[in-house]
């Protein structure tokens, strides 16, 4: 015997009708969590295309560095080194930290998992914290004008620093861990290439002062 709640309600019956409700709930969950599941993969793919485009930021920004200061502005009239850094030190190290570290603060577990390192880690956050204060001091010292080309050098050598055994780092998780991923693996020859390009301004600007 049957007990009808409503035209088209759910209702309880035999042992059969009980196990066709139930599937019908189960069928009803499952379409939820696969609707989650495609919501939460388009995210996913959302936040690694900015992630992406947040490497190109980079590059373009670091590019436009060497080309205005190394040229347009160090080659002005005769070559001023200390005029060139003055430009490419805060423009690079916003580039770079600033971006990693914004990266870091809030797209923090996709772009470990795209490097291939562990997620959630307190660390990581810290790490953000630590780039953006590169960045925001470049600014400070750019604009302030405070201490002038010592200062500059200063908060580049720190970032340089930071950044050369952060290369290391990834090349031995590389090594060790076999995460040849291209988020991993780039660090080392973009920090080498880095650090090429600003020997001969840095070495000049330090015999000019």
């Amino acid at each position: 015997m049957a007990l009808q709640i409503d035209k088209g309600s759910w209702f309880i019956a035999d042992k059969q009708n009980q196990d066709w409700i139930m599937d019908k709930i189960k069928l009803h969950l499952r379409s939820i969590c696969n609707a989650k599941k495609g919501l939460l993969h388009k995210k996913i793919k959302h936040m690694k295309a900015i992630l992406k485009l947040l490497d190109v930021l980079r590059i373009v920004g670091v590019s436009f560095a060497f080309y205005w200061g190394g040229y347009q502005i160090g080659f002005a009239d005769t070559y001023d080194p200390i005029a060139q850094l003055h430009f490419m030190i805060p423009v690079i190290i916003v580039a770079i930290s600033g971006i990693s570290g914004l990266e870091g603060l809030f797209f923090g577990q996709i772009s470990a998992k795209m490097k291939g390192f562990e997620t959630g880690s307190n660390y990581q956050r810290q790490s953000a914290i630590a780039l953006l204060s590169y960045a925001a001091i470049a600014i400070f010292v750019y604009w302030s004008n405070w201490g002038g080309i010592k200062a500059e050098l200063t908060i580049l050598f720190t970032f340089i620093f930071f950044f050369f055994f952060s290369a290391i780092n990834h090349a031995l998780d590389a090594v060790k861990n076999n995460n040849y991923k291209w988020q991993n693996i780039n660090r080392p020859f973009i920090t080498l290439l880095l650090i090429a390009g600003l020997i001969y301004p840095v070495i000049m600007t330090l015999k000019s002062i």
